[in-house]
């Protein structure tokens, strides 16, 4: 059928008619629904390192000078003291001191990567080595669009986030609390997000840990999804335990960490450094600390189950000296974050750090330049994890639909940049440079008609019209633009299918819970 109609096309019109039938045909495929998600990025580009060997031998050193000397508070959680004193530590009080070396010694059991399964066993991401897997934003209580403005986040914007997680080509992970539903009670709404992710998307997706007791329903739930069997003996869900910075573990946090080790479920031990406040005004002085706050934490994963997947994380902003508010997209973070990652790959474990961060209020200038250097920096510092790739607005307060799609459009160029130079024989294009020659042009040459379906990363959302066409279809802006995606993808979202007997299990056990206890608001 093609070829009928491309001859009729050449005898209506010659080389013009063919060229406008090619292009809308190029539109058409580039408008079709694609439920398409690309593959975790595999770097083949080399990571930046700041740090020399002499650098890093003292951080280190100094790392464990912290803890052997002034030591970390583990806080109210008595069965984490007895570990470490069993384990060789000195504890005193909450505060434990860790011995040279034993930290260390401990982190060794923990897996350099691991796989996190999905239920669409495709969209399985592998996290650590060369790897980049990218998630999207997490915890803002407020969102924002174009439309509704600033708001508290409600459950149906948990569940339009997911959506357009699941119909985002370049993001590989669901996430977890892309958006804190505040019309939901505090206690119960965990089991709603968990539902979303496990229900609206196939890719792999973050358990709570705002409580053990929900960490607990996270796993009990997952084993409803994927067999209890599996989970047993696969990682399933990796999830955020921030560290109470400076160098403080609470029980909440660690109690999350113990339910997740102990079930085999990753966790992201990830200090919570705001430069000036929760850690040194100095790159070096927040290197040493970041690095002593995750040695403590990893090692405690392994005490409580050695072989435990674990990455070691590191979020990292400055602060406005004048205002105190954090700020983004800074070179003191840029090297922070580089610095993190060389510590990382020494110590042998994945890495989680950068996202689109920005300090903006609305998805403007600023927000591009700030999560420009933001997203870039996480490419070239060797981040194995990123969380927070796209949605990321005024310091992680709003969760903003039109700079989700933005975002999750760029991260297709660090997909691009990530495979570094072809050097095949296709990417030396000698065939190409002999054929067009002195003078020429490589527009009609075999080579590029051979290749530049592929040859370019191609924006989604951008606009690259002439000023007339762009002027004709309402001078619209980057913000515009992006409403009109988030519209267009959330019209055409298709649930993936789901095991109708698997979707009424979870369905009762959040009842039974739900019904189990009294809404807390607090």
């Amino acid at each position: 059928m093609a070829e009928p109609a491309a001859e009729t096309a050449r005898s209506a019109g010659g080389r013009r008619a063919r060229g406008a039938g090619g292009g809308a045909a190029r539109r058409a495929a580039r408008s079709a629904v694609s439920l398409e998600t690309a593959r975790y990025i595999e770097r083949n580009i080399p990571d930046l390192e700041v740090l020399n060997a002499e650098a890093l031998a003292i951080i280190e050193e100094n790392a464990e000078t912290v803890l052997a000397e002034i030591g970390v508070n583990f806080v109210d959680n008595p069965a984490a003291l007895e570990r470490w004193r069993a384990a060789g530590a000195e504890v005193t009080g909450e505060r434990v001191r860790i011995p040279r070396g034993l930290a260390r010694q401990l982190c060794a059991t923990a897996p350099g990567s691991f796989t996190q399964h999905a239920r669409n066993p495709a969209r399985n991401v592998e996290i650590g080595g060369r790897n980049l897997v990218l998630a999207p934003v997490y915890g803002p209580p407020f969102v924002r669009d174009a439309n509704g403005g600033r708001r508290y986040a409600t459950m149906e914007d948990v569940r339009n986030f997911v959506r357009l997680g699941y119909m985002s080509r370049w993001l590989h992970h669901s996430g977890g609390t892309v958006c804190e539903p505040t019309d939901i009670a505090v206690n119960k709404r965990h089991l709603d997000m968990l539902q979303a992710h496990m229900v609206l998307s196939d890719k792999p997706f973050m358990g709570s840990v705002t409580d053990p007791t929900r960490a607990a329903d996270s796993v009990e739930m997952a084993k409803l999804l994927f067999g209890s069997d599996f989970v047993d003996t696969n990682t399933v869900m990796t999830s955020l335990i921030n560290v109470n910075s400076p160098l403080t573990f609470d029980s909440v946090m660690m109690g999350a960490l113990e339910v997740y080790a102990q079930a085999n479920q990753a966790c992201i031990i990830s200090p919570f450094i705001v430069g000036g406040a929760m850690a040194p005004t100095t790159v070096a002085g927040t290197l040493t600390q970041v690095l002593a706050e995750v040695l403590a934490g990893v090692a405690y994963s392994q005490l409580v189950r050695p072989g435990a997947p674990v990455i070691m994380g590191a979020f990292v902003t400055s602060i406005d000296m004048n205002s105190g508010a954090p700020t983004f997209g800074t070179p003191e973070a840029a090297l922070i974050t580089y610095g993190t990652g060389q510590l990382a790959r020494r110590l042998g474990l994945p890495y989680r750090s950068g996202g689109a961060f920005c300090g903006s209020k609305l998805p403007d200038a600023q927000a591009a330049y700030e999560t420009a250097n933001s997203l870039n920096m996480a490419l070239l510092a060797g981040v194995n994890f990123m969380l927070h790739s796209c949605g990321w607005l005024e310091g992680g307060l709003v969760a903003s639909f039109e700079k989700f799609v933005m975002d999750a459009d760029q991260l297709g160029a660090l997909h691009q940049l990530a495979k570094g130079v072809d050097m095949s024989e296709n990417g030396q294009a000698m065939d190409a440079i002999r054929e067009v020659g002195p003078g020429g042009h490589y527009l009609g040459c075999a080579h590029t008609q051979a290749n530049f379906k592929d040859a370019f990363w191609r924006s989604d959302l951008l606009d690259y019209k002439p000023f007339e066409t762009w002027e004709d279809e309402g001078a619209r802006d980057t913000q515009a633009l992006a409403t009109a995606r988030v519209a267009k993808m959330l019209a055409d979202y298709q649930q993936p299918a789901l095991d109708p007997a698997v979707q009424e299990a979870i369905q009762d056990y959040i009842d039974r819970r739900k019904a189990s206890e009294a809404d807390a608001f607090g």
